[in-house]
């Protein structure tokens, strides 16, 4: 992994993985406190991966509304 790193071609594609991927899954564990499933099953367990999904969702849209309004 480090060599890969140390490549600039490899090391520009982890810079943007860092900024587009890495924000979503730290929103979700801290800001949504989400550090486990309390379902148990595979499909349970993505259907509140899915729900958890759409509120980070849903908060991305709400907030430049709220920033118009001024609220």
């Amino acid at each position: 992994m480090r060599k890969k790193i140390d490549d600039p071609a490899y090391r520009e594609l982890y810079s943007r993985r860092m900024q587009i991927i890495e924000p979503v899954f730290t929103d979700i564990t801290y800001c949504k406190d989400m550090n486990r499933f309390s379902l148990r099953s595979k499909i349970k367990v993505n259907i509140q991966w899915l729900l958890f999904c759409m509120v980070h969702n849903i908060a991305k849209c709400r907030q430049p509304l709220t920033l118009r309004q001024g609220i």
